[in-house]
């Protein structure tokens, strides 16, 4: 199985989202918040992929030198449930192991805020992640961020299509960057290292 990293092989980091204006502030969409930090740090622009239904912006993260990992960073623009056909085509284009692969995703099941990195798992009912899975098997990395249940009766779907709420958006800020600073330790310094500074 695919799952240790190759030190020499680009790292492909995947915020999962939905495209357009309306979906742009949604809880569903906070890994394109943290692509777009990324992106902002590493000084360049998102640019459509070929053929592939994605945007990619390649840089490099960490202090300059042989420390520094090749990156390439990834929004689909294929609608959430659809995000594994566009990954898996820049997988095979930029040959990236599957354990090179980190996905950033929004997480029901954690507290808001709280992150949590791992490598595999399941799907846990996210439609991102369950596509991304269906086209490339378990083996990536996730920084699952965590945006909590859906209060009283409310639906999941209608729950995470929804924008943050204004008690929430004071701290959202902050969050995306603790995020964001999680995912450049994981690429620089390993799981290990990440899940220990970051696991809250």
């Amino acid at each position: 199985m695919d799952v240790t990293t190759d030190a020499n092989a680009p790292w492909l980091i995947v915020g999962l989202g939905n495209p357009g204006p309306e979906y742009a502030a949604n809880r569903h969409n906070v890994g394109f918040m943290v692509a777009d930090l990324l992106a902002e740090r590493i000084g360049g622009k998102f640019k459509r992929a070929g053929k592939a239904q994605a945007q990619v912006l390649e840089g490099r993260i960490g202090a300059p030198g042989p420390a520094s990992r090749r990156v390439v960073l990834v929004k689909p623009m294929s609608y959430m449930n659809l995000s594994g056909g566009p990954v898996n085509a820049l997988r095979d284009f930029y040959k990236v192991p599957v354990a090179n692969i980190v996905a950033v995703h929004d997480e029901l099941d954690i507290d808001y805020g709280t992150l949590r990195l791992k490598l595999g798992g399941g799907d846990n009912g996210h439609n991102g992640l369950k596509s991304m899975t269906k086209a490339m098997g378990p083996d990536y990395h996730r920084v699952r961020f965590g945006i909590g249940r859906p209060p009283g009766r409310m639906q999941v779907a209608d729950f995470v299509l929804k924008d943050f709420s204004s008690t929430e958006r004071k701290e959202l800020d902050f969050l995306v960057d603790r995020a964001t600073d999680s995912v450049e330790c994981l690429v620089s310094e390993g799981l290990e290292r990440a899940q220990s500074a970051y696991n809250s």
